[in-house]
C-alpha cells in the first residue's frame, strides 16, 4: 500500500482515559467545589468545555477548562494506558511503510505527552480538533483511513473521504457507529493488523 496514511483518534481509540480523566475531573472538583458525575468519562470525546457545559456557569469554563489542562499531566498522564492492540496498530501501519497521524480532540501538549510517555510511534499530531474539523488534518496529509471510537471520528472521516474504521471501546454503540456510516467496525485494535492487511491485499 505504496502512500498509506492512517490516522488515529486518542482518547478511548489508543488510550484508555477514563481513570486519568475522572482522577483529573475530581482534582477540578476539589478545587472548585463541584462534584462532577463519574458517568462523564462515559462518553468521552466531545471538547472539554462541551462535557463541562452542565455543570458550570458559563463565565467559569474558560477558567475550569485552563485548571483542567494544568493538573491533566500530573493527574492522568501516568495512569492512562495504551489499549491492548494500540502498539501492534502502529506497527501494522509501518510494516506497510505508512505513515501515521494522531487526529485528536485533546489539548495538543496533552496528547504529545501521552504519545510521549506510551512510546507510539507517530509521526504528526493534531490536537483540538472534534467533528468535521478532523476532516481537514486528514485531507492536508491525503489520509485513506482514519481510525476512532465515536460517530464524529465517523463524520471527521467520511467529510475527509478517508475510510472510516471504527472500535468498540469507546462509549458508542455499533448500531449508532453503523448509522453515522462508518465502513468497518471492530471490537477493538487487536483486530485492525489482520483487517488492514486484508485492505491492502485487497486494495
Amino acid at each position: 500500500m505504496s502512500g498509506l496514511v492512517v490516522g488515529f483518534d486518542l482518547d478511548m481509540t489508543l488510550i484508555d482515559t477514563r481513570v486519568g480523566f475522572l482522577a483529573t475531573l475530581d482534582a477540578l472538583g476539589d478545587e472548585l467545589g463541584v462534584a462532577f458525575p463519574p458517568d462523564m468519562v462515559d462518553r468521552l470525546g466531545p471538547p472539554l468545555d462541551q462535557m463541562l457545559e452542565p455543570h458550570l456557569h458559563a463565565d467559569h469554563i474558560p477558567d475550569a477548562v485552563a485548571r483542567f489542562r494544568e493538573l491533566y499531566p500530573v493527574a492522568a498522564v501516568p495512569p492512562t494506558p495504551a489499549f491492548p492492540g494500540a502498539h501492534e496498530a502502529l506497527s501494522a501501519v509501518r510494516r506497510l511503510g505508512g505513515q501515521i497521524l494522531l487526529v485528536t480532540g485533546k489539548f495538543t501538549p496533552n496528547a504529545h505527552r501521552h504519545v510521549e510517555h506510551l512510546g507510539f510511534d507517530i509521526d504528526v499530531v493534531y490536537g483540538e480538533v472534534w467533528g468535521l474539523g478532523k476532516s481537514e488534518a486528514l485531507r492536508d496529509h491525503a489520509a485513506s483511513i482514519y481510525v476512532g471510537d465515536h460517530v464524529h471520528d465517523v463524520e471527521g472521516a467520511l467529510a475527509a473521504g478517508a475510510t472510516s474504521v471504527s472500535v468498540l471501546t469507546g462509549g458508542c454503540t455499533r448500531e449508532e457507529l453503523m448509522d453515522a456510516g462508518t465502513h468497518v467496525v471492530l471490537d477493538d485494535l487487536i483486530g485492525f493488523p489482520a483487517w488492514l492487511e486484508r485492505a491492502g491485499a485487497s486494495g
